[in-house]
């Protein structure tokens, strides 16, 4: 008997060898033993709660910051579906937004826009979801999570709900130091007054930016490499030779060197080959040990 025939009932969906490419933004990798689209953050709590602590859980946001391998993923992949978990919400009085963790980042920017609050534009230019946002302090053309969170609330690996502050996650670049085993399920943003025609133009401003410098029509992710102290990513991996080369069916944007791309028939392992091989380069060429920003999740 397989800790599968075993699970607990829950509101949302339990799905059993269920394939994760459709789900990732470079459309690659294997299937996750079962993928769970809780119903909401009591439906998340139950399960994990009665969840066998042996059993591995990895959560998916929007799947644009992440290559899962080929081999899949054992144990459960959480995938925040339901009631909640994608709403904005306006706390006028304090200028602030309410946000689920799996609200995407361009939905609240826009959000940001319609409620007449500045300060959260950059959402528009960040690939993902806000759970994302948290876990790595997502950012962009100089602004951060960090500079705007008020709180966040998740659920723990064993069912309970935790309330953390951002004192309590040493936010730095790209870094989060999120506690083991949490599942971010919303957030309080603060915004500033300001005109939603305003804020509309800085947010066409970063999406008109995004599209001429980025490859995001293509089957892509977010930025492949953190940026080293006092350097770009881009500027190395274009300097070592990448920019417009490949392996298999994956090569690095000829639009922007940081960003790799799955010419549509990579697999996980071309991809990450890829990266692997960049860092390898940029690393004999200039002694800078680049960073992976993208998450490589699963089994090879």
């Amino acid at each position: 008997m397989s800790w599968r025939d075993d699970l607990p009932t829950v509101r949302g969906r339990l799905l059993f060898d269920e394939r994760l490419a459709p789900f990732t933004w470079f459309r690659v990798g294997g299937a996750a033993e079962v993928l769970y689209l809780p119903a909401d953050e009591e439906d998340l709590a139950a399960l994990l709660e009665a969840l066998p602590p042996q059993i591995p859980v990895t959560v998916l946001g929007a799947g644009s910051n992440v290559i899962v391998r080929d081999g899949g993923i054992e144990g459960v992949v959480v995938r925040l579906a339901g009631r909640g978990f994608g709403e904005v919400a306006h706390d006028a009085p304090a200028g602030q937004l309410i946000v689920g963790a799996a609200a995407l980042d361009a939905a609240v920017a826009r959000a940001s826009a319609k409620a007449g609050l500045a300060g959260l534009e950059f959402f528009a230019g960040i690939p993902g979801s806000i759970g994302g946002a948290l876990t790595m302090n997502a950012g962009c053309y100089g602004a951060e999570t960090a500079d705007v969170l008020v709180v966040a609330w998740g659920v723990d690996r064993s069912g309970r709900r935790q309330v953390v502050m951002p004192a309590d996650l040493s936010l730095s670049y790209r870094h989060s130091a999120v506690p083991e085993g949490l599942i971010w399920t919303g957030a309080i943003l603060q915004g500033r007054a300001s005109e939603p025609d305003a804020v509309e133009e800085a947010i066409s401003a970063i999406t008109r930016r995004r599209e001429a410098t980025q490859p995001i029509r293509e089957k892509t992710g977010g930025s492949t490499f953190k940026n080293p102290p006092g350097r770009s990513a881009w500027t190395l991996v274009d300097e070592a030779g990448w920019r417009g080369r490949g392996v298999g069916g994956a090569i690095v944007s000829p639009v922007h060197a940081n960003f790799l791309i799955n010419t549509g028939e990579a697999s996980a392992s071309d991809l990450e080959t890829l990266g692997e091989r960049v860092r390898a380069d940029v690393l004999a060429r200039s002694g800078v040990e680049l960073e992976w920003e993208i998450r490589r999740i699963g089994r090879s």
